[in-house]
């Protein structure tokens, strides 16, 4: 095995290893409250919704990478290839969509109450399951590319001039124009959330900064008020400095392919763009599971049950 693939294994294997645990935990997390208190929160579930997706994006690309790389399993021909990037592609594309409804309801959460912005995030959480649907619509609508253009390395031949190296799969435009224009269409879908959940931060942050201000010099029982709130708010914009910060890179190596004339002799650049844009599907649980506390104090109940049957085992085994 080459050093090169070796590397590129370890890194989607550590993906891996961190991802799907994590996701998979907030899942059942939330699965749990889910069956305890019979409802969820809209942010609760757009979290959830999340967490399904960044799963899927970590099982669908970065496992099956792993497998690949060490060569455990022959996924990638051409119908592995056009089902793995087009998977891949729009459940990408949905974790970022959905990370921009979760700031943009978080933002619209510290308008005053009566308030016509308090009135828009009632009917957002509402509607809640159609805009579900309707960004799945969209980013499967979105990546129709990834099935009539892609097919694996297997086939390869000397006649690619408008196509993309993705190690085990190659993504081959028709033209130099339908590939551009297929980049431009990914690069906008995730840039124009990323402007905007960027811009719901910093209003979050403001509010943060000046909340922060009324109640310095208070006493504790006055500052405790919208505890919650506030910790959900920077949860949120923790989130989104993850997304902006791995998906920035990764649509800067996106443009970097797009500019250049040979993308076919590596696959070095769409191997970093993989990983990038996997990592935030991989660490964005750490960060729900360290700043949400219903998570929390589910994964602790879940701990102590176990830990009390341990006991009682121990017990009559005596």
């Amino acid at each position: 095995m080459a050093s090169e693939v070796f590397v590129r294994g370890m890194l989607f294997l550590s993906l891996t290893v961190v991802g799907i645990p994590g996701n998979a935990t907030v899942i059942v997390a939330f699965l749990l409250l889910l069956y305890q208190e019979k409802r969820l929160l809209a942010a609760d579930a757009i979290l959830l919704h999340l967490a399904c997706v960044n799963l899927l994006v970590v099982a669908v690309r970065a496992l099956t990478e792993t497998l690949a790389s060490f060569r455990l399993a022959d996924i990638f021909g051409d119908t592995g290839c056009k089902s793995v990037i087009f998977i891949y592609r729009a459940t990408r594309g949905l974790s970022i969509w959905l990370t921009f409804l979760l700031s943009t309801y978080q933002c619209l959460s510290i308008a005053p109450p009566g308030s016509s912005w308090a009135s828009v995030r009632a009917l957002l959480g509402h509607y809640l399951a159609f805009v579900f649907l309707f960004l799945w619509v969209l980013n499967a609508c979105m990546t129709t590319a990834a099935i009539l253009f892609s097919f694996s390395t297997k086939n390869e031949t000397s006649s690619i001039d408008n196509g993309i190296n993705v190690q085990f799969c190659y993504l081959n435009f028709p033209s130099k124009l339908s590939r551009d224009a297929n980049g431009a269409i990914q690069v906008g879908r995730d840039v124009v959330p990323m402007a905007l959940m960027t811009l719901a931060s910093l209003i979050i942050l403001v509010f943060l900064y000046k909340h922060s201000q009324q109640v310095k010099g208070l006493r504790s029982s006055g500052a405790g008020n919208g505890g919650a709130e506030q910790r959900a708010a920077k949860a949120v914009v923790a989130l989104v400095t993850l997304y902006v910060v791995f998906y920035g890179a990764d649509n800067g190596l996106w443009v970097y392919t797009l500019t250049v004339k040979k993308t076919m002799s590596s696959s070095l650049i769409s191997d970093l763009r993989l990983f990038f844009g996997s990592l935030y599907a991989a660490l964005s649980p750490l960060v729900i599971i360290a700043s949400n506390r219903k998570v929390n104090s589910r994964l602790g109940c879940v701990a102590h049950e176990k830990s009390a049957v341990e006991k009682i085992k121990n017990l009559s085994s005596m």
